[in-house]
């Protein structure tokens, strides 16, 4: 016959961790959240988040960012049929004279295609914007 021997467990032990008191605060953990980051938890710092620590870009002030609006070569073309309804553009001769600061933006970038002759006038152009106005028949007119 086999004898079990049945090893008996001290009173307030557990199966896990040791003794219950071992297992119980955040000394066990090295402390809770962020602690000991600069200090003995560095090496994980090092390994896993080395930018966490320093500061990183800035935050431009609000008077100095200018807040420009938009619109490419292609969507230009595909409103302006709706443009001449509301006399927002005019024919003059074989183009079409656009004023961007009047339909409310600042800036023409060259995404899309263009099938028509236009005349934009603009605070600002892209380089691609101005080469497909002017493979077209256009031309860009820069407003001060």
């Amino acid at each position: 016959m086999v004898v079990r021997i049945r090893k008996k467990r001290r009173r307030g032990e557990r199966s896990y961790h040791g003794s219950h008191k071992k297992w119980r605060g955040g000394g066990s953990r090295g402390g809770r959240g962020e602690a000991g980051k600069h200090k003995h938890k560095w090496s994980y710092i090092v390994k896993y988040e080395p930018e966490h620590f320093g500061k990183h870009g800035f935050k431009r002030p609000e008077d100095v960012v200018k807040d420009i609006r938009i619109i490419n070569v292609g969507n230009l073309n595909r409103i302006l049929e709706n443009l001449l309804q509301k006399n927002l553009a005019a024919k003059e001769g074989n183009s079409i004279k656009v004023n961007l600061q009047k339909i409310g933006y600042d800036k023409l970038l060259g995404s899309g295609m263009l099938n028509k002759s236009l005349i934009v006038e603009s605070k600002y152009f892209s380089k691609s914007a101005i080469k497909k106005l002017e493979e077209a028949g256009g031309k860009a007119v820069v407003l001060q």
